[in-house]
């Protein structure tokens, strides 16, 4: 299968997908005149999107980006007034529950094996945050800014972003500063002091960067290494225990998937006769 015939999942113009190298899909959040901000069909979209990504053997990586001059601005805010004007308060909270994905299906998706790198133009917000936060490589243009802003709405960053940014900054060093100011941190601070920032890059080389990237993924890891590796950095976010965590990685269908793969035997096979390994797709688990 090539990238040509790839045909992503019926959704709408607010969310554009497409495949600029192979092995690669390219997911674009498209309401640039609104910021990017995540409506109910975008986050269904984003959903239908990710699940079939996962199952297409093809596609070994993902790049999200943002139309227009934002990455995200986060939730419709006037959307969520209405709501909590019209007492769905209870409502909101238990969809937070069952909506295990997260903000835009991404903040909290723990399904997901394949690589996310975040290519953020113009800087995130609130829920934009919480998506960057839970990607696993981040390029931001030198203008990006990111904030959490919510406690100035009479909010919270509810979907991921406060315990994500707890391990990854500290409670007390720096995650308590970010989310009890609410203030906007440029994306210099984001790298150097927050940590959750990869690499800085004028504006005009953010989305060339994070699919340069994506391709030196693609070109020099086996799909299945990268995959088990993934599943487990997240099992380690879920396990308090080093020993745990190795176990369930162990345990786990993309580590088995891994140890009987061809492309197991591909790059031994390569080392030895001193050459590139040619990598194939994996088996659909």
């Amino acid at each position: 299968m090539t990238t040509r015939t790839l045909q992503p999942p019926a959704h709408t113009s607010e969310l554009k997908v497409s495949f600029p190298q192979a092995h690669i899909m390219l997911l674009t959040f498209n309401r640039p005149k609104a910021l990017n901000a995540i409506t109910p069909a975008m986050n269904d979209d984003v959903k239908v999107v990710f699940d079939w990504f996962d199952s297409e053997p093809s596609l070994w990586i993902a790049v999200v980006t943002g139309e227009g001059r934002l990455f995200c601005a986060g939730a419709d805010l006037i959307a969520w007034g209405k709501r909590q004007a019209g007492g769905g308060a209870e409502e909101d909270q238990k969809a937070i529950i069952r909506q295990v994905d997260g903000f835009a299906s991404l903040s909290r998706r723990f399904v997901t094996s394949k690589p996310i790198i975040a290519a953020v133009n113009g800087g995130a917000y609130g829920g934009g945050t919480e998506i960057v936060l839970n990607c696993d490589l981040v390029i931001a243009g030198e203008d990006a800014k990111f904030a959490l802003p919510e406690v100035r709405r009479g909010v919270v960053a509810i979907q991921g972003g406060m315990p994500r940014l707890a391990r990854i900054a500290g409670h007390q060093q720096l995650a308590s500063e970010m989310l009890f100011t609410g203030r906007a941190i440029p994306a210099a601070e984001a790298a150097t002091r927050f940590g959750f920032v990869n690499k800085v890059v004028p504006s005009r080389d953010v989305l060339p960067t994070a699919l340069a990237w994506a391709a030196e993924i693609v070109q020099n890891s086996s799909p299945e290494a990268i995959q088990s590796t993934k599943r487990a950095l997240l099992l380690s976010n879920r396990h308090g225990s080093v020993e745990d965590a190795v176990v369930a990685h162990v345990n786990s269908e993309e580590s088995k998937r891994t140890f009987a793969s061809e492309n197991i035997m591909e790059g031994l096979k390569a080392f030895s006769e001193k050459r590139t390994p040619v990598w194939k797709n994996p088996a659909k688990l």
